[in-house]
Formats: structure tokens, C-alpha cells, sequence
């Protein structure tokens, strides 16, 4: 009879589970694959209603249009390929070598990638724009007109400033699970410098290398702001996305869904070639002897010192020359002699909806984040079926594909009854969670997998219920992942722009819209006091987390 009872205990334990996983595949069915299936359903049919391909014939019969992809697969190929040659050998350096001041090196090095792509490109017009400090002085001190930061380069090299910390992050990672035993050996043989560094080390990294170059090319393919800002001429796709979407002669519908459809094939297919190539280089390192940094000599400790805080300064001056401009007087919108805090008086003036709604819209979405990503985590590590390996891979679309697909997707699905959502905090809310919770799934999986399912199954012996494990012995275990994840959806919240900018309207809008409409309107003084303001935020919540979390170093 105990048996029995015992039985229907444990089937009524694995429904509250089951439940879970139907409740959550419910809501991504609801809030990614409906909207997701809207986007393709008006891409193929015309105002009529009827059947047709013509959105797609009118995208690949115009060189125009095929010009847009062919630029932003120039651009982002480019993007990664800088970005690797700066951040791999700034984590080598980083990691292998004693550096003077690598705390504070870090922690600019992580700052450099946490503003937004389009607060860097705004940096750079001030520094090297037609009227910018630096081209200014090359041009009054030595006759030289330096190139414009506008268009193909210019994107470039504002994204680089702001990418390659995400190659620094992931090379270091993988370069923690590095037995020094192997780096000993290859230097005992006679492979050391530059030769163990392409020979030994890069291969040793080659998951992570391969995951970094992922991470920069969606980035760099996904960005808006950019070449909103500095491309001029120079038409990428996800602009294009907008326009066709935002129109002053009102927006083509039909062409846009087209377009985003066209874009997540793109970057489903570019995700699944990573995700082929990086199981070819798929393997697992235990280091028993982590690498000890040690102390350069000569000539050589100078270069290493040299090029690492070169490329920090390069990451990191054009923030610094905003938070100096936000200090500027202005008069309209030039900037003229002396300096006072008028600027973010206006600017403060100006926020007086935004700041509120950036914290209550990005904190409520941060919950349900983190409420959503532990259960799935969960069901992924501890439940494995097809249902949560099918959850797990719906929680991946988002992070692959233009911040400008969800939005148009949004408002496409819920625009109408019988669920109106557009013009509300919901939908932004709804947005975030399902385009940012990526982070801290993937943390919080990670940190799962290393806790031991012995410690849960003792405290069942115990008698306590599953959900109470969870709560009380499994969750507090996985703290630190669920906090640094959680630490990088709340960075992406609120720097995101690419989603709020079709979402928002006089209600809902935050501090990166209005940095962005102040830059496109030219209150350049009031825009770097913005900006100025979102960097101290971001500066707060990494200092917060490695308070908590009291960790050393951050990798991913």
C-alpha cells in the first residue's frame, strides 16, 4: 500500500514538471512561434490576401536590395575578423603574462562592450567626424585630412572598439580550462612566442574561437544604430528592415515581413554552419595545473604592456571623450567655451519618463528572465526529452536573429484582437524576455551541469519534494550562473534599441530612444549627458556583480 502511495506521490512530483514544460512551450508557442509564423504568413500573401512571392522577387531581382545584404556580409565579416586579431591576442597576453593594473584593464576591457553599438558610433563622430577633435587637429597642426568616419570604415572600426572585448571574454574562458602542463611541454620542445600562440594555443581554444566569431558576425550583421548613424551611403539590411518597415510614405507591410523572413534564414543558416563547424572541433579539458601568469622581460614586457592598454584606450576614449563633451556649454546644439552641468539638467529634464520606465520596464523583464531561465535550465539539464531540448532550442532564435524581426513580428501579431498588445509596456516587456533570456539560460545550464545530482537526490532522501529541492538546495547552488547571466540580459535590456525603437511610444520610451533621438536631432550636448548617464548605469551593475558574485575575473 506504501508502494502505491509512494508511486502516485512520485507520478503527481513528475506532472508538476511536465506541467512546467507544457506551461513554458505554451508561452514560447504564443509569444515566438505565432509571431514568427505571422511574419511568414504576410511575407507570401499580398493586401488581398492572396498567395504570392512577388515581396521576395521584388528583394532578388533589384541589385539595390542584394546590394544591402552583400554589404552588411561585408561589414560583418570584416567586423570579425579585426575584432579576432585584437581580442585574441589581448586574452593571450591577458592570461599568460603579468600585466600592471589587469584589474582595472578588465574591467574597461568589459565596459568597452556593454555600452550601445550606437552611443560608440555617436563617440566616434565626435572624435573623427567632419568636426571632430581629432580630425580637427590633424588638419590645423598638420595640413592632413584624414578619411571621413562615415560609411564602410567608420562602421567598422566602431564596432571593432566594441566587439573585440566579446573575443577577450570567450578566448579567456577557454583559456581557464588550459592545462599549463601542455604550454610547458610545447616551450620544452622549442614552440614558444608567436609559433606556440597559432600552433598550440588557438587550436586549444578553437570551441570558443569558433562561438566568439559567431557572436561578433550576428552582432555586427544585427546592428541598427551604426550605420543608422555613420553609414550615409552605405546601406546595410537590418537599415533596410526599418525603412521598409518605418516609412515617411508609410511602410510596406508585405516587404518588410519579406525581408525578415530573408534574415532569419540568413542567420539560421550561419548558426547551424557554426553550430556543424564547432562540433568538428568539439572536446573537453580538465586543467589540473591552470595557467600561471608570469613575468615578461625586456623589451618584450614593454610591448605586451603597450599593445594591451592601446587597444583598451582604443576600446575605451571615445567614452571617455563623451562623458568630457557632457561637461561642455552649448548654445542650441554647438558646443562653445566653458563647461557646466547644463546639459544633464536638460538632459534629466528631458528623462523624466524615460530613466523610470528604462528600470521598470528592463526590471520586470528581468524577472520573468530569470523565473523562466532557471525552469528551463532545469529542464534541460535534469529533464532531458525531446519537448525541453525543443524549449531549449526556441530560447536560441532570438539570439541569432535582428533585434528588428522580433519587433516586426510583435506588432504584426498583437496589433489586433483579440490580444492588443502594441502601444503597451507589455509588448516591451514581452520583447525583452523573449530576445534577452538567452544569457542567463546558457549561464544558468552551465552552472547546472557541474552541480552533482547526488546533492538533489540526498535532500529527496530526506523527504523533501522536488520543487522544494529545487528551490532551497539547487537554485541557491546556482547562484553565480543565475547572477552573471542575469548581469548580461540586464546590460543587453537596457542598451537594447534595435526592438524599442518599433516598439516604444511617448509612454514607454527609455534612455537608449532618447539617446538615439537626440543624436539624430543634434543635441549632441544633451545626448553625451544621456549617454553619460546608461554608461554610470552599466558601470554599477558590473561593479554589483562582481561584488556578489565575488568573482575575479569574468569570462563566458
Amino acid at each position: 500500500m506504501k508502494r502505491a502511495m509512494g508511486g502516485k506521490t512520485a507520478g503527481s512530483r513528475r506532472d508538476v514538471w511536465l506541467l512546467i514544460s507544457i506551461v513554458i512551450l505554451c508561452l514560447y508557442a504564443l509569444f515566438l512561434i505565432y509571431p514568427l509564423f505571422m511574419v511568414l504568413r504576410n511575407a507570401v500573401v499580398s493586401e488581398s490576401g492572396a498567395f504570392t512571392l512577388s515581396h521576395f522577387v521584388k528583394f532578388f531581382s533589384k541589385r539595390y536590395y542584394i546590394s544591402t545584404m552583400a554589404n552588411s556580409f561585408a561589414l560583418s565579416v570584416s567586423v570579425t575578423a579585426f575584432s579576432l586579431l585584437l581580442g585574441l591576442p589581448l586574452a593571450y597576453f591577458y592570461n599568460l603574462y603579468e600585466i600592471k593594473g589587469a584589474r582595472v584593464l578588465q574591467i574597461f576591457i568589459i565596459l568597452c562592450s556593454m555600452s550601445a553599438p550606437f552611443v560608440g558610433a555617436y563617440s566616434w563622430i565626435l572624435l573623427l567626424g567632419r568636426n571632430g577633435v581629432i580630425t580637427n587637429l590633424f588638419k590645423n597642426l598638420l595640413g592632413v585630412t584624414i578619411p571621413s568616419i562615415y560609411g564602410f570604415h567608420g562602421i567598422v572600426l566602431v564596432l571593432c572598439s566594441q566587439m573585440f572585448p566579446l573575443v577577450f571574454l570567450y578566448v579567456s574562458g577557454a583559456l581557464r580550462n588550459v592545462d599549463n602542463t601542455l604550454l610547458e611541454a610545447s616551450e620544452n620542445m622549442g614552440c614558444s612566442g608567436a609559433k606556440r600562440f597559432f600552433t598550440v594555443v588557438i587550436p586549444l581554444c578553437a570551441p570558443s574561437v569558433i562561438a566568439a566569431m559567431l557572436m561578433v558576425f550576428m552582432r555586427a550583421f544585427a546592428d541598427f544604430g551604426t550605420p543608422m548613424f555613420i553609414g550615409e551611403g552605405y546601406r546595410t539590411f537590418p537599415v533596410e528592415l526599418y525603412n521598409s518597415f518605418i516609412s515617411e510614405t508609410g511602410g510596406d507591410t508585405h516587404f518588410a515581413a519579406a525581408l525578415a523572413v530573408i534574415a532569419i534564414v540568413i542567420t539560421a543558416l550561419v548558426f547551424l554552419i557554426q553550430r556543424y563547424v564547432n562540433n568538428r572541433f568539439q572536446f573537453t579539458m580538465s586543467a589540473l595545473h591552470p595557467i600561471e601568469r608570469r613575468k615578461a622581460k625586456g623589451l618584450h614586457n614593454v610591448l605586451i604592456h603597450a599593445f594591451c592598454y592601446l587597444v583598451v584606450l582604443f576600446g575605451y576614449a571615445p567614452q571617455l571623450y563623451v562623458i568630457y563633451t557632457s561637461f561642455q556649454n552649448t548654445s542650441g546644439k554647438i558646443f562653445v567655451q566653458g563647461y557646466s552641468l547644463n546639459s544633464y539638467r536638460e538632459a534629466l529634464a528631458q528623462l523624466q519618463n524615460a530613466i523610470p520606465n528604462t528600470f521598470l520596464i528592463g526590471g520586470v523583464a528581468l524577472l520573468f528572465i530569470v523565473a523562466t531561465s532557471v525552469l528551463v535550465a532545469y529542464l534541460v539539464v535534469r529533464r532531458n526529452n525531446f519537448v525541453n531540448r525543443f524549449i531549449d532550442t526556441l530560447s536560441m532564435i532570438p539570439y541569432v536573429i535582428p533585434g528588428a524581426v522580433i519587433g516586426i513580428a510583435m506588432i504584426i501579431s498583437f496589433n489586433k484582437k483579440p490580444l492588443v498588445l502594441v502601444g503597451t509596456a507589455a509588448i516591451m516587456i514581452i520583447a525583452l524576455v523573449i530576445r534577452r533570456n538567452a544569457y542567463t539560460i546558457r549561464s544558468s545550464v552551465a552552472i547546472l551541469q557541474q552541480i552533482p545530482l547526488s546533492v538533489e537526490e540526498a535532500a529527496s532522501s530526506l523527504g523533501s519534494s522536488k520543487l522544494k529541492t529545487f528551490f532551497r538546495v539547487t537554485m541557491p547552488m546556482m547562484g553565480n550562473g543565475i547572477i552573471s547571466g542575469a548581469l548580461l540580459s540586464w546590460i543587453a535590456i537596457i542598451t537594447e534599441l534595435a526592438t524599442g525603437i518599433l516598439l516604444y511610444n511617448y509612454r514607454t520610451t527609455t534612455l537608449t530612444i532618447e539617446i538615439f533621438t537626440a543624436v539624430l536631432r543634434g543635441n549632441y550636448g544633451i545626448a553625451a549627458a544621456m549617454a553619460c548617464i546608461l554608461t554610470v548605469m552599466t558601470t554599477i551593475s558590473l561593479l554589483l556583480f562582481m561584488k556578489i558574485s565575488k568573482n575575479k575575473d569574468i569570462t563566458f
